[in-house]
Formats: structure tokens, sequence, C-alpha cells
């Protein structure tokens, strides 16, 4: 599907970029840029086959990112935009090469401001397997719309409900709205999820709350409005994982993991509003070493014989 990038409204920033001369707000251009492209373990047990005797989620790790989170895991990419340019063609190969790795999934990371290559490169290879679309749930249903018949499986984060500490953050004050919206449309797309027989998603929609330090209440405001919408039914995924990548005077609360009086209290409340399906991330996830290396693994055309 072509799009055309000289006036991008991709994503909710709608910066009007020419991307063809220079980046937008995303700081990316026309050539999608990958970062990493490998079987990814730590994702939840339905997306990387934990148990099933599958190999992985199969990652591509995009760079640049329209919302520009402090607090960001990633910020390699995502801030910095290390990685390398390729065509749709190579994506396209970059697919067929983790489906023949034995990948679960094809887990699309950071898509948003490429969904317009991305449905190209489907358009040239479509895998055999689930198609992920890995996202901060900061997008436009416009785009969601034209991704509808692409995506199997959706995985938005739902960062905020407070639209000051979306400002202060990830300066995008208009955050929760955008995010329930862009939510509220994966679900009339996919629904809940289905698994096979082995435990893997098949299709469908998991919403991922992370909980930041010293804003338990805002997780559970979160919590609220995701009943209050979408009831008690989704699935949700609830996480404890953040590690304070980058130290700052600005943000002193993000200088520091999780209690886990903190984690208790988000847990319980999950729990007492009666969601009753999904995860919770067990401890031990908090250290760096889970962060993958963005070194170009898989990015790089493999010569076949």
């Amino acid at each position: 599907m072509k799009y055309d990038l000289t006036y991008c409204n991709l994503c909710p920033r709608k910066c009007n970029a020419d991307r063809t001369k220079s980046a937008g707000v995303c700081k990316s251009g026309v050539l999608p840029r990958v970062a990493r492209s490998a079987l990814h373990f730590w994702e939840e047990p339905c997306i990387s086959g934990s148990g099933s005797g599958k190999k992985g989620s199969g990652t591509v790790f995009f760079s640049g990112c329209p919302l520009k989170c402090i607090f960001c895991q990633n910020e390699k990419i995502s801030h910095e935009n290390a990685g390398a340019d390729i065509t749709a063609e190579r994506l396209s190969e970059i697919f067929m090469e983790l489906e023949e790795e034995g990948a679960c999934n094809i887990n699309l990371v950071t898509p948003t401001h490429w969904a317009c290559v991305i449905t190209e490169a489907l358009d040239i290879y479509r895998p055999g397997i689930p198609v992920l679309y890995n996202c901060g749930g900061y997008e436009s249903v416009e785009t969601l719309k034209m991704l509808e018949g692409y995506i199997d499986v959706w995985l938005p984060d739902i960062k905020y409900a407070d639209p000051v500490l979306a400002e202060h953050f990830s300066k995008a004050a208009d955050y929760p709205d955008v995010a329930f919206k862009a939510v509220r449309e994966m679900l009339r797309q996919a629904g809940n999820p289905v698994l096979d027989s082995n435990g893997i998603i098949r299709k469908g929609v998991i919403i991922r709350h992370m909980v930041l330090p010293l804003h338990v209440k805002d997780s559970e405001r979160v919590m609220d409005r995701i009943a209050e919408e979408f009831g008690t039914g989704v699935w949700m995924s609830l996480l404890f994982q953040y590690t304070p990548v980058i130290k700052s005077e600005k943000y002193p609360e993000l200088n520091r993991t999780l209690t886990m009086r903190e984690r208790k209290r988000a847990e319980d409340y999950l729990e007492r509003k009666g969601f009753r399906n999904g995860y919770i991330q067990e401890p031990g996830n908090t250290d760096a070493s889970f962060i993958p290396d963005f070194d170009l693994t898989g990015v790089k055309k493999i010569p076949r014989t």
C-alpha cells in the first residue's frame, strides 16, 4: 500500500513533515530504519512461546519514535535513532528469514511511523505466522484502519490516564484520549486473544501497562478507565520492568526501580478491579541486561546458497 510521505500524518502528532526532504517528529525519513531483527524470548508466554517448544518471537526493532518518553528503555533507537536504513523489499525478506528460523510470529516493535512501508513489505511477502503490532498506544485511528487486514495481533501500551503526567513524561497531553480511541479500534478489528493448541496467540489485543515509580495512583486510574471503557474481560499485561536507563535531576522519581510495595499495590488493584485475563510480570526483569543489543543483528541480508 502506497502512502505519500511528502505530507506525513501517520501518527497523532500530525506534523505534516515532508519526509522525502527532512525528518518529522519521529526523526524518520523515507526508508525504514531497523536496529535489530532476531528471535526474542522475553515477551508474554503466548507471544514468545515459553513452554510450547517454539523458538521465540520474531522481533523487528524499528528506529525513531513519534512518542518521546523520557524513560524509554530503548532510548538508543527511539531517541538516538541508531540503526540501518533498508527497503520494503529487504523488510519482507527479514519477515521470511525470521519465519524460517521458527519464530512464533513477526513482532513489529515501534512500527507507527513505518506503517506505510510495513504494508508494502507485507504485500510483497505475507508470512504464514501472525503479524504483531507492538506499539506505545499513541496511534492515529486513520492509520490503524489503513492497517486493517495486515495485522493479526495488537500489543498497545496504555501508559497514562493523567494528561498532565503524559505531557510531563512524553510531551503528549492528548495521550490518554488518543490511546483509548486507538485501543477501541484495535479491539474492533481483532477482539480478545485467540490462542492455538500450543498456547500461542493467533489474533487479538493485549493491553500493556508499565507501572512507573511514584505513580501507582495513575496506574490505578488507567485500570479504572480500561474497565469502564472496555470491561474487565479484556486481556491486560501488567509490567513492573521499569529500569532507569537515564539518570535525571528533572525526573528524580525515575532514577530508581519500583519498590515491592508499589508493585504489590498495583497488582492488588488489578485483582480488585476484577481483570481476569492476561499476565502479571514476575519479579527479576528490571536489569538492563534484558534490553536487547541494537547492533544490527539480522538487518544485513543473509546470502542464500
